[in-house]
């Protein structure tokens, strides 16, 4: 196995979300060379299937790509803060939906060559409506689609966010579907 060792670290920027440090890491060749890294929080996604198999999405501008982009309901992790508690909390500020059993669908790593950050999959079922109540500054609309319809989307490049996508297929195979 090859492991790389960290020679030194220098945090070169501290930002509100993220965190950029530049660091010296030594190979297994003993070559030092650069590596930047941006540090985050960590994230929960999470899938809500209701009993007919449909599944809700949110439809939120995204800066970076100035576009609104189709994805599950998901969030950034407050320090210290339990993924299940930020996964349901996120699911009711954004869709206004209760699951009766959420589970666990693993984790992934969106971009593991630069960034820390790390995305907790759920599955949430049983699901109940209440009222949406995102937060000041966010604005988005809660859409429905049947599970087939994600998948044509998916091949059609039309749901392009990775989480939305790992998360989808993750509760596709737990469901037997």
């Amino acid at each position: 196995m090859f492991v790389e060792k960290e020679v030194s670290r220098r945090t070169v920027y501290e930002g509100r979300i993220v965190n950029v440090r530049q660091d010296v890491a030594e190979l297994v060749n003993g070559r030092q060379v650069s590596r930047e890294v941006v540090e985050h929080p960590g994230g929960v996604c999470i899938v809500p299937v209701d009993q007919d198999g449909n599944c809700y999405l949110v439809r939120q501008f995204r800066y970076p790509f100035m576009q609104s982009l189709l994805e599950f309901p998901a969030g950034k992790l407050e320090r210290g803060e339990d993924p299940l508690q930020c996964a349901i909390r996120e699911l009711s500020e954004e869709t206004g939906l209760q699951a009766g059993s959420v589970t666990p669908l693993g984790r992934m790593y969106p971009s593991p060559g630069f960034l820390d950050e790390v995305i907790h999959l759920y599955l949430a079922q049983d699901l109940t409506h209440g009222e949406a109540h995102p937060d000041e500054n966010e604005f988005l609309s809660v859409e429905k689609h049947s599970m087939e319809a994600l998948c044509e989307m998916i091949a059609a490049n039309q749901l392009a966010d990775a989480k939305t996508i790992v998360g989808f297929f993750k509760a596709k195979q737990y469901l037997g579907l």
